[in-house]
């Protein structure tokens, strides 16, 4: 039995669409696309790799906030 994942399969459609020129797209490609993506994101968020990126984006806002002061 053969079984996809839903992240994966739209991380793979993400970078199908955002490979296209930007001339070619119309809004509701746009539109789509955006949704798509939002879709992609709560489906990593609560993954092990989605707190990891969390967590590196953090501290990476962090040292900025740091830096600037």
């Amino acid at each position: 039995m053969v079984t996809i994942n839903v992240a994966v399969l739209l991380a793979v459609i993400v970078f199908f669409r955002l490979r296209r020129r930007t001339e070619a797209r119309s809004r509701f490609d746009e539109e789509l696309t955006v949704v798509i993506v939002l879709a992609l994101g709560v489906l990593i968020a609560p993954t092990p790799v989605g707190e990891g990126i969390l967590n590196t984006l953090g501290q990476l806002a962090n040292g900025v906030t740091q830096a600037s002061r």
